[in-house]
Protein backbone atom coordinates (compact mmCIF):
# COMPACT_ATOMS: atom_id res chain seq x y z
CA UNK A 1 0.00 0.00 0.00
CA UNK A 2 1.34 3.41 -0.90
CA UNK A 3 1.42 6.47 1.32
CA UNK A 4 -1.72 8.55 0.84
CA UNK A 5 -1.88 12.32 0.63
CA UNK A 6 -3.80 12.29 3.90
CA UNK A 7 -1.10 10.24 5.64
CA UNK A 8 1.64 12.49 4.24
CA UNK A 9 -0.05 15.66 5.47
CA UNK A 10 -2.51 15.59 8.38
CA UNK A 11 -0.53 13.38 10.81
CA UNK A 12 2.75 15.09 9.89
CA UNK A 13 1.37 18.58 10.45
CA UNK A 14 -0.40 17.48 13.64
CA UNK A 15 2.78 16.03 15.10
CA UNK A 16 4.76 19.13 14.16
CA UNK A 17 2.19 21.48 15.66
CA UNK A 18 2.18 19.42 18.84
CA UNK A 19 5.97 19.71 18.95
CA UNK A 20 5.77 23.50 18.58
CA UNK A 21 3.27 23.66 21.43
CA UNK A 22 5.64 21.69 23.65
CA UNK A 23 8.54 23.96 22.70
CA UNK A 24 6.50 27.02 23.67
CA UNK A 25 5.60 25.43 27.01
CA UNK A 26 9.30 24.84 27.67
CA UNK A 27 10.15 28.38 26.53
CA UNK A 28 7.61 29.94 28.86
CA UNK A 29 8.91 27.87 31.78
CA UNK A 30 12.51 28.74 30.87
CA UNK A 31 11.69 32.45 30.83
CA UNK A 32 10.02 32.24 34.24
CA UNK A 33 12.80 30.14 35.79
CA UNK A 34 15.53 32.44 34.49
CA UNK A 35 13.91 35.81 35.11
CA UNK A 36 13.55 36.55 31.42
CA UNK A 37 10.81 38.66 29.99
CA UNK A 38 8.60 36.58 27.68
CA UNK A 39 9.28 39.24 25.05
CA UNK A 40 12.99 38.30 25.19
CA UNK A 41 12.04 34.98 23.65
CA UNK A 42 8.98 35.92 21.59
CA UNK A 43 10.84 38.73 19.81
CA UNK A 44 14.09 36.80 19.36
CA UNK A 45 15.39 36.11 15.88
CA UNK A 46 18.48 34.49 14.41
CA UNK A 47 19.32 37.36 12.07
CA UNK A 48 17.99 40.91 11.71
CA UNK A 49 16.19 40.12 8.45
CA UNK A 50 14.55 36.91 9.70
CA UNK A 51 11.19 36.53 11.38
CA UNK A 52 11.07 36.60 15.17
CA UNK A 53 9.90 33.55 17.12
CA UNK A 54 6.28 34.74 17.19
CA UNK A 55 6.15 35.09 13.40
CA UNK A 56 7.90 31.73 12.92
CA UNK A 57 5.12 30.05 14.91
CA UNK A 58 2.45 31.92 12.94
CA UNK A 59 4.10 30.96 9.64
CA UNK A 60 4.40 27.31 10.68
CA UNK A 61 0.70 27.32 11.59
CA UNK A 62 -0.16 28.85 8.22
CA UNK A 63 1.97 26.31 6.39
CA UNK A 64 0.20 23.48 8.21
CA UNK A 65 -3.34 24.72 7.63
CA UNK A 66 -2.75 25.61 3.97
CA UNK A 67 -0.65 22.49 3.44
CA UNK A 68 -3.54 20.29 4.48
CA UNK A 69 -6.41 22.40 3.13
CA UNK A 70 -5.25 23.18 -0.39
CA UNK A 71 -4.68 19.59 -1.54
CA UNK A 72 -7.98 18.62 0.13
CA UNK A 73 -9.75 21.37 -1.80
CA UNK A 74 -11.10 23.17 1.27
CA UNK A 75 -10.75 26.69 2.62
CA UNK A 76 -8.78 27.04 5.85
CA UNK A 77 -9.70 29.42 8.64
CA UNK A 78 -8.21 32.90 8.65
CA UNK A 79 -5.87 34.07 11.41
CA UNK A 80 -4.91 37.76 11.63
CA UNK A 81 -1.37 37.23 13.07
CA UNK A 82 -2.01 39.33 16.18
CA UNK A 83 -0.53 36.96 18.77
CA UNK A 84 1.87 38.60 21.24
CA UNK A 85 2.06 36.10 24.11
CA UNK A 86 2.77 32.45 24.75
CA UNK A 87 -0.91 31.89 25.59
CA UNK A 88 -2.07 33.46 22.33
CA UNK A 89 0.43 31.41 20.31
CA UNK A 90 -0.73 28.26 22.08
CA UNK A 91 -4.34 29.14 21.19
CA UNK A 92 -3.30 29.63 17.55
CA UNK A 93 -1.56 26.27 17.46
CA UNK A 94 -4.58 24.58 19.05
CA UNK A 95 -6.97 26.17 16.54
CA UNK A 96 -4.85 25.05 13.60
CA UNK A 97 -4.34 21.61 15.11
CA UNK A 98 -8.11 21.22 15.56
CA UNK A 99 -8.68 22.35 11.97
CA UNK A 100 -6.06 20.02 10.48
CA UNK A 101 -7.22 17.05 12.55
CA UNK A 102 -10.79 17.77 11.46
CA UNK A 103 -10.01 17.21 7.78
CA UNK A 104 -11.21 13.72 6.99
CA UNK A 105 -9.34 11.28 4.84
CA UNK A 106 -12.13 11.38 2.22
CA UNK A 107 -11.33 15.04 1.47
CA UNK A 108 -8.01 13.90 0.03
CA UNK A 109 -9.52 11.71 -2.67
CA UNK A 110 -7.96 12.94 -5.92
CA UNK A 111 -5.68 15.34 -4.03
CA UNK A 112 -2.55 14.11 -5.83
CA UNK A 113 -3.66 15.66 -9.10
CA UNK A 114 -5.85 18.50 -7.78
CA UNK A 115 -4.65 21.86 -9.10
CA UNK A 116 -3.18 24.16 -6.46
CA UNK A 117 -2.36 27.76 -7.37
CA UNK A 118 -0.56 30.26 -5.14
CA UNK A 119 -0.36 33.98 -5.74
CA UNK A 120 3.00 35.42 -4.71
CA UNK A 121 4.58 38.82 -5.02
CA UNK A 122 6.41 37.63 -8.12
CA UNK A 123 3.49 35.92 -9.81
CA UNK A 124 1.43 32.77 -9.56
CA UNK A 125 2.78 29.32 -8.81
CA UNK A 126 0.90 26.27 -10.05
CA UNK A 127 1.22 22.78 -8.65
CA UNK A 128 -0.51 19.46 -8.53
CA UNK A 129 -1.62 18.65 -5.01
CA UNK A 130 1.20 16.15 -4.59
CA UNK A 131 3.88 18.54 -5.85
CA UNK A 132 2.48 21.31 -3.65
CA UNK A 133 2.52 19.12 -0.54
CA UNK A 134 5.93 17.53 -1.05
CA UNK A 135 7.77 20.38 -2.75
CA UNK A 136 6.31 23.44 -1.04
CA UNK A 137 4.01 22.92 1.96
CA UNK A 138 6.02 20.37 3.94
CA UNK A 139 9.41 22.08 3.36
CA UNK A 140 7.85 25.44 4.25
CA UNK A 141 6.35 24.04 7.45
CA UNK A 142 9.60 22.44 8.55
CA UNK A 143 11.63 25.55 7.68
CA UNK A 144 9.58 27.64 10.11
CA UNK A 145 9.37 24.88 12.74
CA UNK A 146 13.12 24.26 12.79
CA UNK A 147 13.80 28.00 12.82
CA UNK A 148 11.57 28.36 15.89
CA UNK A 149 13.50 25.50 17.52
CA UNK A 150 16.81 27.12 16.58
CA UNK A 151 15.78 30.50 18.00
CA UNK A 152 14.94 28.88 21.32
CA UNK A 153 18.23 26.93 21.36
CA UNK A 154 20.07 30.15 20.53
CA UNK A 155 18.37 31.83 23.50
CA UNK A 156 19.63 29.13 25.86
CA UNK A 157 16.76 26.66 26.14
CA UNK A 158 18.08 23.19 26.93
CA UNK A 159 16.43 21.53 23.94
CA UNK A 160 17.69 18.45 22.16
CA UNK A 161 16.91 16.77 18.86
CA UNK A 162 14.42 14.52 20.65
CA UNK A 163 12.36 17.65 21.46
CA UNK A 164 12.16 18.55 17.78
CA UNK A 165 11.28 15.00 16.79
CA UNK A 166 8.52 15.09 19.45
CA UNK A 167 9.61 11.82 20.99
CA UNK A 168 8.53 12.52 24.51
Amino acid sequence: MSLSMYQASVPVFARGLSMLSKLLTKAEAHAAANGLSPADLLEARLAPDMYALTRQIQAACDAAKFGAARPAGITPPSHPDTETSFAELQARIKAVLDFVNGIGEAAFEGAETRAVALKTGSGELSFTGQDYLTGFALPNFFFHAVTAYDILRHKGLPLVKRDFLNLG
